[in-house]
């Protein structure tokens, strides 16, 4: 309980110093969504107005100096970015140029796949990071911990779209194991699609039904996806749990254990897991950016219709109204992200606070 003195000092200070702490991190989210959606907005009129990228060369002169005053982007490019601006935070993103959609439309039809896509790779990331990494802290300087930061290294640098190739080829073609591509069998997604307010993220739905094949479908087709994007973040994880549990290993009340007889496997697992998994939590925010570029690359390769594979799609169309939409949803998901990872970081661990 605190003292009179302490009471009236955290009161004349502003409140608690957690509660400061995230009022702090919740205002800092509007500038930083503002500074990542003027990015996008000028690096996608860098190139020129949309409308001249998507369909010059396919209309005549007229015609696109038409639909380019129509659309406005003839104005003053001070203009359309406060036009832009009061359009995104009311939730307007525009209308795609190649198929005509609302690009919240294209948002929420294919924004389900990608964050199933990115749950699957944290899950493969914690499940492989963080075990091998207290074996390696566990081995230290032996064999298994030399052989183990070589997997790190190699994990977090192989390129994702050739880990997916490599995966295909392995379990795909060779094996015949896994599928090769999609996010489930035809028949299965026919079945979620009929399913009343389906929510898009077809293990939630094949769940729902209580059909164990339509949900091992679902996964099976995970796997391979889940993988290549999990490996690039287990490495990453893999190195700061060894790090994190060596360091806590040469505390003081760790050694006090190891006098009373505490064995070393019950030593790292009961007293240095939980300060080893701290910086995981905080690296995570920004892995999540991390997940989101890789996502791109991974869904294209597996023809995982997600976010990303949208986003080659219309990259390749050089509709830049519609990857403008999506990379600025995009911004804002990492930017929340952090926000509730910072969250997260500060119940756990007081001295984030200070």
């Amino acid at each position: 309980m605190d003292t009179p003195v302490a009471e009236q000092t955290r009161r004349r200070s502003g409140g608690s110093p957690l509660w400061r702490y995230l009022v702090v991190r919740f205002l800092l989210i509007f500038p930083t969504i503002l500074i990542l959606v003027s990015m996008v907005f000028l690096f996608m009129r860098a190139t020129g107005d949309p409308i001249t990228a998507a369909l010059g060369g396919r209309l005549t002169p007229e015609q696109l100096a038409e639909r380019i005053e129509a659309a406005g982007y003839n104005r003053p490019l001070i203009v359309q970015y406060l036009e832009y601006l009061g359009d995104v935070f009311t939730g307007d993103f525009g209308t795609t140029l190649s198929d005509n959609r609302p690009v919240t439309e294209v948002l929420a039809t294919y924004g389900a796949a990608t964050l199933e896509l990115a749950f699957y790779a944290v899950v493969v990331a914690l499940v492989v990071g963080v075990p091998l990494g207290m074996v390696a802290a566990y081995f230290r300087d032996k064999w298994p911990d030399a052989v183990l930061r070589v997997f790190a290294i190699l994990s977090y640098a192989t390129p994702v779209f050739f880990a997916g190739l490599m995966l295909k080829l392995v379990f795909s073609v060779q094996l015949g194991v896994l599928p090769v591509s999609g996010r489930a069998s035809i028949r299965t997604e026919l079945t979620l699609s009929r399913i009343d307010g389906a929510t898009g993220i077809y293990i939630i739905d094949a769940l729902r039904t209580g059909r164990w094949d339509l949900i091992a479908d679902v996964l099976s087709h995970a796997v391979l996806p889940a993988a290549a994007l999990g490996l690039l973040t287990a490495g990453v994880f893999l190195r700061l749990v060894r790090t994190n549990v060596i360091g806590t290993l040469a505390m003081e009340y760790v050694d006090a254990a190891r006098s009373r007889g505490v064995s070393e496997y019950r030593l790292v697992r009961r007293h240095a897991l939980k300060p080893a998994l701290i910086p995981i939590i905080t690296v995570i925010g920004m892995q999540i950016a991390l997940l989101l570029g890789g996502a791109v690359l991974t869904e294209t390769t597996f023809e995982w219709k997600g976010l990303g594979f949208q986003l080659a799609e219309y990259l390749t169309a050089r509709d830049f109204v519609a990857v403008q939409g999506i990379v600025a949803l995009l911004a804002v998901i990492v930017a929340l992200s952090n926000f509730i990872v910072d969250i997260v970081a500060a119940l756990i661990d007081p001295r984030v606070r200070y």
